[in-house]
């Protein structure tokens, strides 16, 4: 039986989900956008104007490290992720659920590891100043979105496994 506290804490969790899901998908744009932009104006610029956008490459860079980083939170909430289904033979489905939380516990232990790995990364990189090359861009900022967007999708793949589970596969 349900209380109405526990379904008004699914509601503020739902929609906190929502908001971060609209967030990270209007970051996602943007960082296309401005990818799409900053290629187009070097593509002319260069072969125009005999004059390329200084520093597009790490430009370009960091906005794909940026845009892969900030996708991979979205990717694992609807449960895109690439998957190798090696329990697809057995009949069992007690095996099946051992299997789907196993899965899900791996998915969580290893984006939180990821996580923390990145930033601890990024640490080292801010205490060196650690910078691009001709733009000197600090680095530790893609680390840091490194490990916020692992955190992310590791608090995602715990809700994912959850929903999978109670669904039974």
């Amino acid at each position: 039986m349900t209380t109405a506290s526990d379904t008004r804490a699914s509601g503020r969790v739902a929609k906190i989900r929502r908001g971060a899901t609209f967030a990270l998908g209007l970051a996602c744009l943007a960082v296309l956008t401005a990818l799409i932009g900053l290629t187009c104006v070097d593509v002319v610029a260069r072969y125009v104007f005999n004059a390329p956008v200084s520093g597009a490459y790490e430009l370009t860079e960091l906005l794909l490290a940026s845009l892969i980083f900030l996708a991979l939170p979205l990717t694992t909430a609807a449960g895109e992720h690439v998957e190798v289904e090696l329990m697809d033979g057995l009949k069992s489905r007690l095996l099946k659920r051992i299997g789907t939380i196993f899965a899900g516990i791996s998915t969580v232990a290893v984006f939180a590891i990821i996580a923390f790995k990145l930033f601890e990364h990024a640490e080292k990189l801010a205490r060196r100043g650690q910078v691009t090359d001709s733009l000197e861009i600090p680095l530790h900022l893609i680390g840091w979105l490194g490990a916020l967007s692992f955190g992310i999708a590791s608090v995602a793949a715990v809700f994912w496994s959850v929903k999978r589970f109670r669904k039974g596969s």
